[in-house]
């Protein structure tokens, strides 16, 4: 009797749900190893652009703070 009430639902799961998960599965494997689009590509570029314009000034901040206020970091640490 409790066998009766697995059949259905493992049938509905081998008919409908497996082989939807299986092409989905196998779609993503193959998006990975296909590595970045142009645009993805694109966009990582500008990213790198960007932290590296924000190294920069915060470089630039850094230095103007230790010229005009140089115990800035410790003043810092000790709150």
């Amino acid at each position: 009797m409790d066998m009766d009430l697995l059949i259905a639902p493992i049938i509905l799961f081998m008919i409908i749900v497996a082989p939807i998960w299986l092409v989905l599965h196998y779609r993503s494997k193959r998006q990975v190893s296909q590595g970045l689009t142009e645009e993805e590509f694109e966009q990582l570029n500008n990213l790198v652009h960007q932290a590296e314009k924000m190294n920069q000034r915060i470089e630039t901040l850094e230095s103007i703070l230790d010229s005009e206020s140089p115990e800035w970091r410790t003043r810092h640490d000790q709150s």
